[in-house]
């Protein structure tokens, strides 16, 4: 028996016997195997009970995915766990054809670009003390529909008056509507607490820029988590307003714009040189016109000594506890999640699977990404 297998015989309660030598013929595979990762290729591969014809049968299965990598993690858990974080991204593989499902337009950070391919949302576990992410949920991504063209109707359009229109009503900015993206992740995260349990007790959610919106904000705090994410650079922060109250109307909420040029020393928590680089981080309460709740705002102001340019990264948190460090630490280590996307593509075949059915697509991501906990939790059980 060999360490594979050893590590894989912990999964054998959580599928039928079948599956399970199928899984532990290919895991195995896998690691010995060169060139591109496609179903022919892991049949030439394997040793008996591999042909391609059970690599096929497989891939068409439906397995629990999930399960399966929340039972790796949780062996190769420390006993002291520390702070456990949830990361969220978002991934596109490149595509050509027309038949594979869910192919579509997806915005590719490699291309800088929308290119066609498919789309995957991960969501991960981040252990904050080893920095190391565990991917544990992987969903494909409905491509948007494409857009009708607009009929232009004759006759001059009426222009709105100044000014706000009567009979319009305040908006609650508890009450979102979820954009497919939020909806899709806000299932994600119901399903990932209710996987985990009481076993750990995560309380951040960590996610790039695009979550950095009001709707995100409550979609997060609906599952009884607190988000980390980015603001734009250039984001209308107010100050709460603490002048005198005259004695008529409401009081003011919104008291003087942050300018982010002249902020207060009172909220300079760092200032550091490196290779004539300043970094200066500042920490503040502040108040978002398009947001129900506060934010904890981390403003990191970057200048080069030499030539003068200047670059600005805001972080927050609705957390308004957290320490400004941790804040900046948390939403460093949601990159993890980036390197597991580069090892499931470089060595496990993301980027190189034909399937074309859904149930083979769905299992071909997930078996990539599953291989990446595997080689995460044997390099742990090694240095052990």
């Amino acid at each position: 028996m060999n360490e594979i297998t050893t590590l894989l015989i912990h999964l054998h309660p959580l599928l039928d016997s079948s599956t399970f030598r199928q899984l532990t013929v290919m895991s195995e595979a896998l690691f010995t195997m060169t060139g591109r990762v496609t179903q022919l290729s892991m049949s030439r591969w394997t040793e008996k009970g591999g042909s391609y014809r059970t690599v096929h049968r497989f891939f068409q299965k439906s397995i629990p995915w999930d399960k399966l990598n929340w039972r790796l993690v949780e062996m190769s858990l420390p006993k002291e766990r520390g702070v456990i974080l949830i990361a969220g991204d978002a991934t596109t593989v490149t595509k050509s054809g027309k038949r594979t499902y869910g192919l579509g337009k997806f915005f590719s950070s490699i291309y800088s670009r929308a290119v066609s391919g498919l789309g995957f949302q991960c969501l991960s576990l981040i252990e904050v003390e080893r920095r190391i992410s565990w991917p544990i949920l992987t969903e494909q991504i409905s491509p948007l529909p494409k857009k009708k063209k607009a009929v232009k109707t004759k006759g001059k359009k009426v222009k709105r008056g100044k000014g706000r229109p009567k009979g319009s009503k305040n908006k609650n900015h508890r009450e979102v509507k979820l954009n497919a993206e939020m909806t899709q992740v806000k299932a994600m995260l119901e399903k990932l607490l209710k996987l985990i349990g009481e076993t750990l007790k995560p309380v951040y959610f960590v996610y790039d820029g695009a979550f950095g919106n009001n709707a995100a904000v409550q979609m997060t705090q609906q599952v009884g988590l607190q988000l980390i994410s980015k603001l734009r650079n250039n984001s209308a922060l107010y100050f709460e307003w603490n002048g005198v109250y005259s004695g008529k109307g409401r009081r003011p909420i919104y008291g003087q714009r942050v300018d982010y040029n002249n902020l207060s020393i009172s909220y300079l928590k760092s200032d550091e040189t490196k290779k004539k680089i300043r970094t200066r981080i500042y920490q503040l309460t502040s108040l978002h016109k398009k947001f129900a709740d506060k934010l904890n705002v981390v403003i990191i102001h970057k200048e080069n000594i030499t030539t003068g340019k200047v670059a600005r990264i805001l972080l927050f948190s609705t957390d308004l506890a957290l320490e400004w460090d941790k804040l900046v630490d948390y939403y460093r280590l949601r990159f993890q999640i980036e390197f597991n996307f580069r090892d499931a593509k470089q060595h496990w075949g993301l980027e190189d699977f034909m399937a074309v059915k859904e149930q083979s697509v769905f299992n071909s991501a997930n078996l990539s990404l599953f291989m990446v906990n595997v080689s995460q939790a044997m390099l742990i059980t090694l240095n052990q």
